[in-house]
């Protein structure tokens, strides 16, 4: 008994090895400040399904949107409208694709860029006709942002994400 207690004694004193780290519980809709209901209004009836990590990063750029130049809320409230407008298997895609993105080297992630700016300024018809053509997702995959000099300059890397300080996630 004695020999128990001391295993437990030990035990209890030191630190576990693991930890889990969670996010804790975050606002629903209705405790949600008026401000931040303005602003999140784009996400308001995905708010109560989503993870209170996302809810966190939500909440993040709400406090930073005051701060941001006209163009730059806009362009947020155009990307939350979108985001929000995607089914939950097209979120994942576009996240896995961020990541996959995140994970190019940097030359692979500059060549990217210059083709989805070089797309972005394509007519709304050119655009579609790319998407259609079904060259627009293979833009990504681990050999082709070296590879798809041959490609048309405009293709499309990734659906809109939002944006702040890194793709955002619902």
């Amino acid at each position: 008994m004695i020999l128990a207690l001391g295993l437990n004694a030990a035990i209890a004193v030191e630190p576990p090895t693991t930890a889990i780290i969670g996010t804790p519980p975050q606002p629903g809709w209705n405790q949600l400040s008026t401000q931040q209901k303005t602003i999140l209004a784009p996400l308001a009836k995905n708010w109560e399904g989503m993870e209170n990590i996302r809810k966190k990063k939500w909440l993040g750029i709400a406090e930073r949107y005051p701060s941001m130049k006209p163009d730059e809320q806009q362009r947020m409230q155009d990307r939350m409208r979108e985001w929000a407008s995607l089914s939950p298997s097209e979120r994942n895609k576009v996240r896995d694709t961020y990541k996959d993105f995140n994970q190019l080297p940097t030359e692979q992630k500059q060549v990217v860029k210059q083709k989805w700016e070089a797309y972005s300024n394509l007519s709304p018809e050119e655009r579609q006709r790319i998407r259609e053509s079904g060259r627009s997702s293979k833009l990504l995959t681990p050999n082709a942002a070296l590879t798809t000099s041959s490609a048309p300059s405009g293709a499309e890397p990734m659906p809109p994400v939002p944006h702040s300080a890194g793709a955002q996630n619902q």
